[in-house]
């Protein structure tokens, strides 16, 4: 690939951070990475899971620290409830709260479902090239990070 196409593709990677600057507003307090946990650990839970951080870590691919920093204010926000296994009290499980599931129901339901009608257009395909596109240049820059 030349020089040229890897300036385009960082160009675009900075229209799509600014895209996100123009999602809604979330209520006072609300970051909205606190979607997207909630929505993971509702998936997750739905799965018949008992929910620790590290599964949330690597369902999102995202670093362990980070998620459990998180998750620590997420609880002290009151979206999530930690509970001690009852078997091994090491063990931490997290689930959501009635709040947290009334902010990621309403956020997800009123916002993401007008969104996605109004991208009917896209075809799957390539939305589909495009989410490969971006986790694999993600993937080599951190490995360049590392070095």
């Amino acid at each position: 690939m030349n020089s040229e196409k890897v300036k385009q593709m960082l160009d675009s990677f900075y229209m799509a951070k600014r895209i996100l600057d123009l999602l809604p507003q979330l209520p006072q307090g609300v970051l909205p990475s606190y979607i997207r946990y909630l929505e993971a650990i509702i998936e997750l839970e739905q799965q018949n899971k008992k929910v620790k951080i590290s599964d949330v870590s690597d369902y999102l691919n995202l670093p362990r620290p980070g998620v459990t920093r998180t998750i620590h204010t997420m609880e002290e926000k009151g979206f999530l409830k930690k509970i001690a296994a009852k078997h091994d009290g090491r063990i931490t499980y997290i689930t959501v709260t009635s709040k947290g599931q009334y902010i990621f129901e309403k956020f997800n339901q009123e916002y993401f479902s007008d969104l996605a009608k109004s991208l009917d257009f896209l075809n799957e395909k390539d939305i589909d090239c495009t989410i490969k596109t971006i986790n694999e240049f993600y993937k080599v820059m951190n490995e360049r990070g590392r070095k």
